[in-house]
């Protein structure tokens, strides 16, 4: 089962000031974070971003921050609880847009981002896990959560593949615009 348009949404996850300077690939995977963002916007995709605990953690990432102003607003959800389900404020807005399909990037990878798939899919979501834009304070954290969620039924991809698989066909602008950001 690919990725449609009409039933898919990103949810980022608490890509934070003082949280990423201690992740594990913490460059590459904003990076790959800051590229879905724009992606899913070029592709008129919705997008909702987490924030866990602002007062200790900081707010999003420069970098992430202007991705999602640039690409019709920063509005996080602030959260407390690990998993971004377990917050009214997600659950709301994750049903008013009414998607059935939820591709997951963040941090950290075998905390926030585990017990957000976890739920998801216990509410019967479909959830895709970009795994290059996902990461921990330590690989084995990462790997062990991916190793898990994928168990549970998550399905694997790559910021990459998810904008391509998105995107359908060649020789558009959206195309265009996709492969521009690749780069």
């Amino acid at each position: 089962m690919r990725l449609q348009r009409n039933d898919t949404l990103l949810l980022v996850i608490d890509v934070q000031e003082k949280l990423m300077p201690v992740i594990d690939r913490a460059a590459q995977t904003e990076r790959n974070i800051e590229r879905l963002v724009r992606g899913f916007h070029i592709l008129d995709i919705p997008a909702i971003l987490t924030e866990q605990y602002v007062r200790g953690l900081g707010p999003s990432t420069p970098a992430i921050k202007t991705a999602f102003e640039e690409s019709g607003g920063y509005t996080p959800i602030e959260k407390s609880c690990f998993s971004s389900y377990g917050c009214s404020e997600f659950l709301t807005e994750l049903r008013n847009r009414r998607k059935k399909h939820v591709v997951i990037a963040g941090v950290e990878t075998h905390v926030c981002v585990y017990q957000t798939v976890s739920d998801l899919l216990a509410n019967g979501y479909d959830v895709t896990i970009a795994a290059d834009a996902v990461s921990s304070r330590t690989p084995e954290n990462r790997d062990i959560a991916i190793r898990r969620m994928t168990a549970d039924g998550a399905r694997l991809s790559s910021t990459e593949m998810v904008l391509f698989e998105l995107t359908v066909e060649s020789g558009t602008d959206e195309f265009r615009s996709i492969a521009r950001l690749i780069k």
